[in-house]
């Protein structure tokens, strides 16, 4: 069953430094390392490498970083039909990696902005069939919103991660099968302190403001599921020393998704997600940490 990831696709640009810079401060970094990268560039080539039938629509610019992305999602098998290209610069991300593997970063979003509801219904053949539908919050919210209330419509299964952390609309909520976020994501969308809740007590309180089920990433302590009924389903994170943590949580959602349209539950789910973010934390980069089914 198909996969269609909605989204942006940035290239990466990447610096190692010993710490983080204080302010007014210039460190001495590394050598600069380009890597195609993005949310939802990312999420697709994870479910791609993994077998996974997956197209992407999105949208670069007619420059070598899009050219650097349409080759990166091309070789994992991910359809790029869909994939346009805009009078803007491909998006870029600019990031900063410590020794411990932790990183920051700032988006510069450039043709992901052209993500728009008209470019989503100039390509409706690429996703109004599809099993699943992936989304981030790397492109405007209007499309979010858009895909939400299309995807209801036509019985497609909606899958949000709502990262960057940003409030989530109740009637894009009730779309979402799962909702995926983190600790601080989900403390956002209920609106209360990122330390005012459990995790499980955030997911059902999702729940009760209408998300369909929800899926919260608890980095080293691993993840956890609120199925539609209120049960909660956990899963370890695996022990593993990090390198790179770039696009761990992309790892996560792709592998995620692929479970799920392979006719997998939950519980399946977040183990193949585990597993692969488990992979490429150990590796640098995004997309090019990204294990292949045979490697696990």
């Amino acid at each position: 069953m198909s996969i269609v990831v909605i989204g942006s696709a940035n290239a990466d640009l990447v610096i190692e430094v010993d710490r983080r810079p204080a302010g007014g401060e210039t460190l001495i970094g590394s050598d600069l390392v380009i890597t195609p990268g993005g949310k939802g560039a990312n999420q697709a080539v994870a479910a791609g490498l993994l077998g996974a039938d997956v197209a992407f629509v999105g949208c670069v610019g007619a420059d070598g970083n899009g050219d650097l992305l349409r080759r990166s999602l091309e070789s994992a098998g991910v359809r790029t039909a869909g994939m346009a290209t805009a009078d803007r610069p491909t998006g870029c991300a600019l990031i900063v990696v410590t020794p411990d593997g932790e990183n920051s970063i700032v988006v510069s979003p450039g043709a992901n902005g052209r993500v728009t509801p008209d470019l989503m219904a100039e390509h409706e053949a690429e996703w109004s069939r599809a099993f699943i539908v992936v989304m981030q919050h790397e492109v405007p919210l209007e499309t979010v919103t858009y895909m939400a209330a299309q995807c209801r419509e036509r019985g497609v299964r909606f899958v949000l991660n709502a990262a960057p952390a940003a409030d989530v609309p109740g009637d894009v909520l009730a779309a979402c099968d799962p909702l995926v976020v983190n600790e601080t994501e989900a403390a956002l969308v209920v609106g209360v302190p990122a330390d005012a809740a459990e995790p499980a007590e955030l997911g059902r309180q999702l729940l009760d403001r209408g998300a369909r089920s929800v899926v919260i990433t608890l980095g080293a302590q691993g993840s956890l599921a609120v199925l539609p009924d209120g049960t909660v389903v956990t899963h370890p994170a695996e022990r593993v020393t990090a390198v790179d943590t770039t696009g761990a949580g992309d790892a996560f959602v792709g592998a995620m998704a692929a479970a799920l349209a392979s006719g997998q539950n939950i519980e399946h789910a977040l183990a193949l997600g585990t597993r692969v973010a488990a992979v490429a934390v150990q590796r640098r980069g995004a997309q090019a940490s990204y294990p292949r089914r045979d490697e696990l």
